[in-house]
């Protein structure tokens, strides 16, 4: 779960959702999402919205041509859909008095250290200005070797990326069934799904894709969930057409099929930064900001004298004092040469100093691991 106040909410978009089932996209099930994502956003919750339909959107407008089915036909007609798309829920959106912001990802995003920085603070800094991100891969320029595959585990990709609270997969079912719904008629929903482990015969009764307009189906939206639990957060799979569907899961109410986390993110990320044992890699801090480090602060530049090893930006780093007694481990905003530029400085001069900044802190307070 994520330490702000405010918790964050990843709504997922199929296109049998955004479409109700038919090859066109449909504004009157669309504007109901907007609603519901419009009114938890002003109730104080931090909204993101994974959505698929660029491709629908782009047969729609092309008057569905015949095409073939290589990648670049796919990657034409969503180069076609996206600005139409992003176009619907701008002006829906608006209806709200609400900003929305394109962010179009592929796997290299999520996977290369960088990028995923980079990524997660653009998406912070959306969210710290109220704005709220429409996410999509990005089909124009993926290919086989970078795609993600589908949205729903681009949902708990992202939902991990920014540390959601909560992950809401809407679907042309009512969740996850023991068996087809629509091939055997004793089908029961399972409501809840907890454990290390998900069960062999949950994933049998997931099946495949049987859907014509998008690319998931009910084996990736359970592929997505177990990502999302392992990660901290809350997923749940429930119908895109139910009644305000999206505002009555977040208030509580039972629907759908519900993924219970396996652990806490803040637990994932002390695992993670614990297992770094790169003892080269080496922050060293004065009296005054290891007394900050223990009172629960960042570490801030003007409390480094100074940093060690041939380190990049997002690699986890030793904090030691002058003894060389080890405080702290953490995830670092600079990399080896920059901290030893701003090392004593105020974190306003960091600017100043190296042409840009990544924030004031050498390492957030959220990515530091006392010892």
């Amino acid at each position: 779960m994520n330490t702000n106040q405010r918790q964050r909410i990843v709504v997922k978009l199929g296109t049998s959702t955004l479409t109700a089932g038919t090859p066109y996209l449909n504004p009157a099930r669309i504007v109901e999402i907007v609603r519901q994502v419009a009114q938890l956003h002003d109730a104080g919750y931090e909204m993101v919205v994974v959505s698929s339909g660029a491709i629908a959107a782009g047969r729609e407008r092309l008057q569905f041509p015949q095409l073939p089915k290589e990648i670049p036909a796919k990657q034409m007609i969503s180069a076609v859909g996206q600005p139409r798309l992003m176009a619907l829920y701008e002006q829906l959106f608006g209806l709200y008095k609400l900003t929305v912001a394109q962010v179009l990802l592929t796997r290299t995003d999520l996977s290369h250290r960088r990028r995923y920085l980079n990524s997660r603070n653009t998406l912070a800094a959306l969210l710290d200005q109220c704005v709220i991100p429409i996410i999509n891969e990005n089909d124009t320029v993926a290919t086989e070797e970078i795609r993600v595959g589908d949205n729903d585990n681009l949902s708990a990709l992202v939902a991990n990326l920014i540390e959601a609270d909560l992950l809401i997969m809407l679907t042309d079912q009512p969740g996850l069934f023991t068996a087809d719904p629509n091939k055997n008629s004793d089908a029961q929903l399972i409501q809840q799904v907890e454990g290390d482990t998900i069960p062999e015969a949950l994933w049998k009764a997931a099946g495949g894709s049987s859907g014509k307009l998008g690319v998931g189906g009910m084996w990736t939206k359970l592929q997505a969930a177990d990502l999302a639990r392992r990660s901290g957060t809350t997923a749940v799979i429930a119908s895109g057409s139910a009644e305000n569907i999206v505002t009555r899961l977040v208030s509580g109410e039972k629907l759908g099929t519900h993924f219970l986390p396996v652990s806490s993110a803040l637990e994932g990320r002390k695992r993670y930064l614990l297992a770094g044992n790169k003892a080269s890699h080496v922050i060293v801090v004065d009296a005054g900001a290891a007394q900050a480090l223990r009172n629960g602060g960042s570490l801030l530049p003007v409390g480094v004298t100074q940093a060690s090893g041939n380190f990049e930006r997002g690699d986890t780093v030793r904090v030691t004092d002058a003894t060389g007694n080890e405080l702290a481990r953490g995830l670092t905003n600079y990399n080896t040469s920059e901290i030893n530029q701003i090392r004593g400085h105020q974190s306003i001069e960091i600017c100043d100093i190296l042409g840009f900044a990544y924030g004031d802190e050498v390492i957030h307070r959220n990515n530091l691991v006392l010892l």
